[in-house]
């Protein structure tokens, strides 16, 4: 009897630590998750049916500001962001047996268009499914994307100032402009580029 005490004992204090370990890794998970949310350049927002800010990573906290309209309230989003998401709260009800995406841009300046991308969010604990929107700064987007063109097309520092700003919709004559050069100029160097990402493709 007492050996058999002892074996559940021992069983019982290896099931509690199984447990401790479980709970901590659980712990870890979240605490990596939440890193990760935070460290991403988009816009990460959770709102309630009403509006109400549930989460909100670091980037989603400053675009709203460049968004706000009047007084920026840090509970609620700005109403640019807010219709979208009323049209999806409204269509969601027509379509509830569906999935429904809905994504906008919002064009603040020439620098500053954004993406924005909202869906319904089923959440334990929430009685009604939230909403989960991302904002993405396009710029930023197609500027990473052009850091990257360039290294792979192999091109000079003038060939990648002209590449950047041709790959954010501006004209010859507006990157001229910008970079005080001829619209001739800004020619050859777009051949030049257009002659270096031919030979990186065909290779």
């Amino acid at each position: 009897m007492i050996a058999l005490t002892k074996t559940l004992v021992k069983e019982t204090v290896v099931e509690l630590q199984q447990l401790d370990a479980i709970e901590l890794h659980d712990s870890k998970r979240a605490d990596f998750l939440q890193e990760v949310i935070e460290g991403l350049e988009e816009g990460i927002l959770i709102l309630s049916q009403t509006g109400e800010i549930i989460h909100a990573n670091a980037s989603a906290l400053r675009l709203c500001c460049q968004f706000k309209q009047g007084n920026f309230n840090q509970n609620f989003v700005p109403p640019v962001i807010w219709n979208l998401c009323e049209s999806l709260l409204s269509s969601g009800y027509l379509f509830s047996d569906k999935l429904i995406l809905l994504s906008d841009e919002i064009v603040v300046d020439k620098s500053n268009v954004f993406r924005i991308k909202v869906r319904l969010l089923h959440i334990d604990g929430f009685q009604v499914p939230c909403l989960l929107l991302t904002i993405e700064n396009q710029y930023e987007s197609l500027k990473s994307l052009a850091i990257t063109e360039v290294k792979k097309f192999d091109l000079t520092p003038r060939e990648a100032e002209i590449w950047f700003l041709y790959r954010n919709n501006y004209s010859y004559k507006e990157i001229a402009t910008k970079l005080y050069i001829t619209i001739n100029t800004v020619k050859k160097h777009m051949k030049n580029i257009h002659t270096k990402r031919q030979a990186y493709l065909v290779a």
